[in-house]
């Protein structure tokens, strides 16, 4: 028990020492969606209903994988996400899925990445996380109308000349 509790100190003063600094390093707002995730998950990929892209930055090791659940009336009725990467790559993918829920799958599509990053405040050096998250986006949306029997629509991958 003591060496637990002693620990648990150690722990509590460290992250009491490191929590300054990424305050200075990070907006607010990525700090708010990298301690508080939405929307993390999965959802059944083998649903036609159900969407799924997943795509990564290997120069960086994020990886993101993001579904969409779109009802009858081609709405999307929920999203989840699961991420390994960068606070900037997660707070982007739960950022993502917050603004798709609620949308149709056309509006989906009109997400971009400069978006994502201007809402989330991300420097230079991360936009590569706001472009997986569009890229991640158009995955699923890919899926889901693939497994609707639509004809092959690849959406081009975020270009980072957007900027």
């Amino acid at each position: 028990m003591a060496l637990g509790n002693t620990w648990r100190k150690l722990v509590h003063r460290e992250w009491n020492r490191v929590l300054p600094v990424l305050d200075a390093a990070y907006h607010k707002n990525v700090i708010d969606h990298y301690e508080n995730p939405r929307n993390v998950g999965s959802l059944d990929a083998k649903s036609k209903r159900v969407g799924t892209g997943l795509v990564g930055a290997p120069a960086c090791g994020d990886v993101m994988k993001l579904q969409i659940e779109v009802d009858e009336n081609g709405k999307i009725i929920d999203a989840k996400f699961k991420t390994f990467g960068c606070g900037s790559a997660i707070a982007s993918s739960s950022l993502a899925t917050e603004w798709i829920k609620g949308k149709s799958v056309e509006e989906a599509g009109k997400i971009e990445n400069k978006q994502i990053a201007k809402e989330l405040s991300l420097p230079p050096v991360k936009l590569h996380c706001s472009m997986l998250a569009e890229d991640a986006i158009r995955a699923a949306l890919d899926d889901y109308k693939n497994k609707q029997g639509a004809a092959e629509t690849r959406t081009p991958k975020a270009d980072p000349d957007k900027f």
